[in-house]
């Protein structure tokens, strides 16, 4: 059983940040808003370029052994039990669970909050910034696992979070925080299953030899056809 608090150095260069996508932080389509109101553009650019030093980018993982599964009960070798039709098929096939949680720390959603009272846009920009900050971030993590996994001769599903599909925030948020409670030092969960600090992600991937093909995390979301984020690798609260 493998743990790992704040994986490595982390820096916030190393995250794929760019105006488009901030502006999907925003719940925007970029080339709509390019098209139409450059302005927003130009302030998501304003924004990511005076806020990259409030990403304080965070990681919390642990990788556990699949020891069965039965009766839709897939159960680790840490004895915690992953409930549920769906979300346990998605698994069968792994021979290890990572169980992750990434932030990008509270600096920028002060900063966005403060923002609000004086100039909605810049602190709606901003907003955008911490969004797109954890989801560069979940991505950077998800590419080092299936790099790691590849190097092995092993193949990883996509990233599972809560509220996809028939996974519900209620089923897998205690699911992820509790696996992860005595590494975990930052992110709170909220009696509402929020996360706290808001730019927060929770995620299982699988690994194993044989996943079969695994299509992209926009296919089990169940926010199909309305996501700005569609085929951009995630989403946040």
């Amino acid at each position: 059983m493998e743990a790992i608090a704040n994986l490595e150095n982390w820096s916030v260069s190393e995250l794929e940040l760019d105006v488009d996508a901030v502006l999907r932080g925003q719940g925007a389509d970029p080339l709509i808003i390019r098209e139409r109101r450059p302005r927003l553009v130009e302030i998501a650019s304003r924004a990511l370029e005076g806020s990259r030093f409030l990403l304080e980018p965070q990681v919390f993982m642990r990788k556990l052994a699949v020891r069965s599964l039965r009766h839709e009960k897939l159960e680790l070798e840490s004895g915690h039990i992953l409930k549920g039709d769906w979300i346990t098929q998605q698994f069968a096939p792994a021979e290890y669970i990572h169980a992750i949680i990434c932030t990008v720390g509270q600096k920028i959603e002060i900063e966005a909050t403060r923002n609000m009272d004086t100039d909605i846009m810049m602190g709606l920009a901003l907003d955008g910034v911490g969004s797109a900050g954890v989801e560069a971030l979940a991505t950077l993590v998800c590419k080092q696992i299936e790099d790691q996994a590849a190097d092995a001769g092993l193949q990883t599903t996509v990233p599972f979070s809560p509220g996809m599909l028939s996974w519900s925030v209620d089923e897998g948020q205690p699911f992820i925080f509790e696996i992860l409670a005595d590494i975990n030092n930052l992110v709170e969960l909220t009696p509402s299953f929020l996360m706290r600090p808001r730019k927060s992600l929770s995620m299982l991937l699988g690994v194993g030899k044989e996943l079969g093909v695994k299509g992209s995390t926009c296919d089990y979301c169940a926010m199909q056809g309305t996501c700005k984020y569609r085929g951009k690798d995630g989403h946040t609260q």
